[in-house]
């Protein structure tokens, strides 16, 4: 089973009763649910962007787990685009948690209320990247939440340079940030 289209518009419609302030921002991911044409599970939808899965990892000692991202040459959370064999949204969080960092999904525990609702969706353009052929395109990144005691983090070296326990004020999005104190 992978996943839909419709496991993405139900996902949507739960976040947008939670957060409803943030419709305005989640508007090119609803424009192309409505659309109904589109393929948002696949990277190679550049018309109309396309899903991506993220892991929102807190520690212990609740710090957030950053990685810097070689490509991007940015410091982002774990995560990224979908694959055919994924069974769920938050799975593929999971997996992209443990392709990037070596942490294992046996160690995670969702918030209450996280399981079911991501913490976050943040629509961003990702540039153009010539030597793939990829127009400029939106993300729409699919956040859930996960608490871990003391993950051993070990780095997928094609993709991620590094990684570092961040403040909550280093997430980043300043509407992610808002959110962490109350997990």
């Amino acid at each position: 089973m992978s996943i839909t289209t419709d496991e993405i518009r139900e996902t949507v419609a739960r976040y947008l009763e939670r957060y409803p302030d943030e419709a305005k921002h989640l508007a090119p991911l609803t424009r192309a649910l409505e659309r109904g044409d589109v393929d948002l599970t696949s990277r190679k939808t550049f018309d109309g962007g396309h899903v991506t899965a993220g892991a929102v990892v807190v520690n212990d000692v609740r710090r957030l787990l950053l990685i810097q991202h070689k490509t991007l040459g940015r410091w982002l959370l774990p995560g990224g685009h979908l694959e055919a064999e994924d069974n769920g949204l938050m799975l593929a969080a999971l997996r992209e948690l443990e392709e990037e960092t070596g942490i294992s999904w046996h160690g995670t525990v969702s918030p209450p209320g996280q399981d079911v609702t991501p913490i976050d969706i943040d629509v961003h353009l990702i540039p153009a990247n010539p030597t793939k052929a990829e127009p400029e395109h939106w993300h729409a990144d699919i956040r859930w939440a996960f608490w871990m005691e003391d993950p051993k983090v070990v780095l997928q070296a094609e993709e991620v340079e590094g990684y570092a326990w961040r403040t909550f004020g280093d997430a980043p999005t300043p509407k992610l940030a808002a959110k962490l104190p109350n997990l």
